[in-house]
């Protein structure tokens, strides 16, 4: 099995974990206020694997890299809206619901990823995307 198929199953799993801990985590507390406290226990979390790693000294060479490091900026802002508006949503509705409306990134993605990167995608990809789309659409409604 191809290592990016590994990690994109883990991610999915993952990503999971985080809907049904988040779910039972938020009754009775501030939606924004938990992800603050997940944002700051993430950010421990990954200086602890960079510092495992040895990785440390990269980032200077994060730094030095200004357009690298506007990306990076503008990934944990849209990571943290999208934290955000995720607890609140599942605060306010059933994860069974949420997440399939969630996973419409994967759609966004796909699209901004044509319309920006110049990604290539087939027939079969196009009609795979789009019954993402409308899968994630029934079963939120269902």
């Amino acid at each position: 099995m191809a290592s990016w198929l590994i990690f994109a199953l883990l991610s999915a799993v993952t990503a999971a974990l985080v809907a049904i801990f988040g779910k039972i985590g938020l009754n009775g507390l501030d939606a924004n206020t938990a992800t603050a406290i997940r944002s700051v226990i993430m950010a421990l979390f990954m200086i602890g694997v960079v510092l495992y790693e040895g990785k440390i000294n990269e980032v200077s060479s994060i730094l030095e890299n200004k357009r690298a490091l506007f990306y990076i900026a503008l990934t944990g802002v849209a990571g943290a809206l999208s934290w955000m508006f995720y607890f609140m949503a599942i605060k306010h509705g059933k994860v069974s619901q949420v997440a399939p409306i969630d996973k419409l990134s994967v759609v966004i993605a796909v699209i901004l990823a044509v319309i920006f990167l110049g990604e290539k995608i087939s027939l079969m990809g196009g009609i795979g995307v789009a019954l993402i789309a409308v899968g994630a659409v029934l079963v939120a409604l269902g």
